[in-house]
């Protein structure tokens, strides 16, 4: 059962979806600016070190707690339907993500939907992979990737596109209620509409349809859950059972422990969607410590040549 810390956050969503369900939706850039999707937002600690650079052409953010490693580097893909999100709303996950797994950070601002669709996000996700590689220098053996919600889908999506291509695929990959069907097709998204506290069945096929602007919603690498997953990197699946997406997440072990990758399954009693994201509670804690175990169990530091 959820902690008290915890019911105390699934009250605050509850309210909230109530009070979004009685208003006019506001213009795209005040979602964007306003975009909180756990209880508040959490800003990245004073310890961390933020820097801006330009990964392969695609803007993004250093992230460096005390003492984390620089020779292994943890690309993280935040969420927000594709069309929302950004540093301001996951990028205290992500720091705590690092910390915890004692990994420097990359996060990725790809561009958004609906001015950007697919496969414009994933384009840039491959663009900053492809820089940490190239210019950086890391071995995809010391590379892991995480995401939550639509960065979950991406970083499986990456994975896919990478091996297809032939390319060097990273270490590890932490998926947190991943988005992998856009199809709409699980049962949770009938079976848990009354437990989850956030999204909607029709809020998340709008923020499907304008990210896939007429594209198939069974194309591999907009829903991964239609792709073939053999030859993945060790994947780690966090989700809540108060979570609409909860049947992507259980889908994609089936298919890709089928498909012979090593991968863990951690559903969360009465948690709701990323409810890594609401730091101050214990299960969040715990879920990024585990996280943080995984990756340091399964990446490996190697010098890079000459990167700065």
């Amino acid at each position: 059962m959820p902690s008290r810390e915890m019911d105390a956050v699934l009250a605050t969503l509850r309210q909230r979806q109530a009070a979004a369900a009685d208003a006019s939706e506001p213009p795209l850039e005040e979602l964007r600016a306003g975009f909180t999707p756990a209880d508040a937002r959490h800003p990245i600690p004073d310890d961390v070190r933020v820097t801006e650079v330009s990964a392969g052409g695609v803007r993004a953010y250093w992230l460096d707690a005390p003492g984390a490693d620089a020779g292994r580097i943890l690309l993280f893909l935040h969420g927000g339907g594709f069309q929302l999100g950004s540093l301001a709303s996951d990028g205290e996950l992500a720091a705590r993500m690092g910390r915890a797994a004692g990994m420097r950070v990359l996060f990725v601002e790809y561009r958004l939907a609906p001015e950007h669709p697919f496969p414009a996000a994933l384009d840039d996700v491959r663009a900053a992979y492809a820089w940490l590689l190239e210019s950086q220098g890391h071995a995809a053996s010391a590379l892991a990737v995480a995401g939550d919600s639509a960065g979950g889908g991406l970083s499986v999506s990456l994975l896919v596109a990478t091996r297809d291509a032939g390319g060097p695929l990273p270490a590890a990959a932490v998926l947190m209620s991943p988005t992998v069907d856009l199809t709409s097709s699980g049962a949770s998204m009938s079976e848990r509409v009354d437990q989850d506290p956030i999204s909607s069945p029709a809020l998340l096929r709008t923020l499907a349809a304008d990210y896939l602007d007429g594209a198939d919603p069974t194309t591999p690498l907009a829903s991964p859950l239609f792709a073939p997953l053999d030859g993945l990197p060790p994947l780690l699946i966090q989700v809540g059972t108060a979570d609409l997406l909860l049947s992507d997440a259980q889908r994609l072990v089936e298919t890709a422990t089928r498909a012979g990758v090593d991968v863990a399954l951690e559903i969360g009693e009465g948690l709701p969607h990323v409810y890594q994201l609401n730091a101050g509670t214990p299960e969040a804690a715990d879920a990024v410590e585990r996280a943080g175990r995984f990756l340091r169990e399964w990446t490996h530091d190697v010098q890079p040549r000459g990167a700065a």
